[in-house]
């Protein structure tokens, strides 16, 4: 579906005006928008707009990495937006000119939609240039990770808060998740803040000081969640470390029960092993009392074992 949305010289606005009527003098400035294009729409790239064949099949060739590319007369962008319920990148170009910009996009993206709505509410946002129109809608695909971003956050936070009524299991599942999530953001938001650098670095894209502000100020926000997610990450890092460290330390408590258990019927299991054995000459079972004095010798034998690992400070270790 193709798009579109113009201003006139007397600054009516015109929506779905067709490719042909956008060479009007009278048109002071267009906005086209490629939104799931059919092959025979995506064709117009090259046969209205005589774009670069690089640009368009930068177009067509998911997914590219963010970027921009200078060439005559235009530049051209590719942004990456969120789909919010996979946190996969989905890539959204742009071609900026002097009096138009051309988006490009398989996917919806509610950043489009909302820039549009206001400017066929308020003309006078055209006459900022086209270069205001593209940094609305950048500020819009960047404002679109902040939530994903606090959502993790507060996921932490709540796996934090109930680490002491779940399993370790249940709890390294959920942190795993959330470091996996927090990687795919990091692919995404990395090398936006990088593209925004080096458009308000650049001095070919002649953008006005005024406006250089503006994507000044995306990179701001783009330096805050690198921030934020780096800080997560390092999160769950020491979450996944301690969660370890704590199973780890469960399960050599376990080991030490289990070896002071061994220890004590070891010397026990050695005096059932011998009087166990069906020799015909032993002496000691014709005594009236050798049953209860081999008991009395493994229950002083078993006291002593226990109490010395008591001195030794073995019992601790469980607690």
């Amino acid at each position: 579906m193709i798009r579109t949305l113009a201003l006139t010289e007397d600054l009516y606005i015109r929506k779905d005006v067709d490719l042909k009527e956008l060479s009007d003098p009278l048109i002071k400035w267009y906005w086209v928008d490629f939104d799931n294009p059919t092959e025979e729409e995506g064709m117009m790239l090259e046969k209205h707009f005589h774009f670069h064949p690089l640009a368009i099949e930068d177009c067509f060739h998911l997914l590219q990495r963010p970027k921009l590319d200078y060439y005559e007369g235009y530049n051209f962008f590719v942004f990456h937006y969120l789909n919010q319920k996979t946190l996969d990148s989905e890539e959204l170009d742009m071609f900026i000119g002097q009096n138009y910009i051309v988006t490009f996009h398989f996917k919806d993206f509610w950043g489009i939609e909302t820039v549009l709505e206001r400017l066929s509410t308020d003309p006078h946002l055209f006459d900022k240039g086209a270069t205001y129109i593209a940094y609305a809608i950048i500020d819009k695909v960047v404002d679109d990770y902040f939530p994903t971003v606090y959502q993790i956050e507060d996921e932490l936070n709540e796996i934090e808060n109930k680490s002491e009524k779940r399993s370790i299991a249940l709890l390294m599942d959920d942190v795993f998740q959330a470091q996996s999530d927090l990687l795919k953001l990091r692919r995404t938001i990395i090398p936006m803040r990088d593209l925004l650098y080096r458009i308000i670095s650049s001095e070919r894209l002649n953008i006005h000081k005024e406006q250089k502000a503006y994507f000044s100020d995306v990179y701001d926000h783009l330096l805050k969640l690198v921030d934020m997610v780096e800080s997560n990450r390092d999160m769950t890092s020491d979450m996944r470390d301690n969660y370890l460290s704590l199973n780890s330390n469960r399960m050599n408590s376990i080991m030490m029960t289990l070896t002071i258990i061994s220890s004590i019927f070891i010397p026990l299991t050695f005096i059932v092993g011998v009087y166990g054995m069906n020799f015909e000459h032993m002496p000691e079972l014709k005594w009236e009392y050798g049953y209860f004095l081999v008991l009395g010798s493994m229950a002083v034998i078993s006291g002593a074992m226990i109490l010395w690992f008591k001195r030794k400070g073995w019992f601790n270790v469980n607690k």
